[in-house]
């Protein structure tokens, strides 16, 4: 049970000795039915939020497994094919999905998922990618120490960085062109 409606269950059984017996209009089965609506509303806002920010964990999580720990400051070049590099990382099974369709055939919903989802990607690399800032060591050090949690990811530094080599810093959490 969830903390809000464990606690409202603990007082009234500790108050009443048996909760089964409650009348369902009382005072104290309306309060247990409050206490399971807020911990339902609760979750659902907490799944939402995840699935909104999964994307971004996402693209941490790559950079944090591809940049080697020991690694020094990465020039904009470096960051530029590091970001392509991501947005091309479901090429190989895009290719595999479009060789294994037959002529014809509309494509499967994974490709075209895919497909939509490396577009996006490179459209915002157009306007400005959102990366961590690995530009200093320090950038790097925080990035390989990052324990795959959402709030650790306000003590880095990041940056938008364009196809034409622009770099602006940008904030955290990531809203529109910031």
């Amino acid at each position: 049970m969830p903390v809000a409606l464990n606690k409202v269950h603990k007082h009234i059984s500790k108050k009443r000795g048996s909760i089964g017996a409650l009348h369902e209009n009382s005072r104290d089965a309306k309060r247990l039915r409050r206490a399971n609506a807020r911990d339902d509303r609760v979750s659902r806002v907490h799944a939402t939020m995840a699935r909104g920010r999964q994307s971004y964990m996402d693209r941490i999580k790559y950079f944090h497994e591809i940049v080697p720990a020991e690694a020094g400051a990465f020039s904009d070049n470096d960051m530029k094919d590091l970001a392509v590099r991501y947005i091309n990382r479901s090429v190989p099974e895009i290719e595999q999905l479009q060789s294994e369709r037959r002529k014809g055939r509309p494509p499967t919903r994974r490709e075209e998922a895919l497909l939509q989802r490396t577009d996006v990607e490179n459209k915002e690399f157009q306007t400005g990618f959102w990366l961590p800032d690995l530009s200093h060591v320090d950038g790097v050090k925080a990035l390989a120490s990052w324990n795959g949690d959402w709030s650790a990811l306000s003590a880095m530094k990041f940056i938008r960085l364009t196809k034409d080599g622009n770099k602006q810093p940008s904030a955290f959490p990531p809203g529109g062109m910031s």
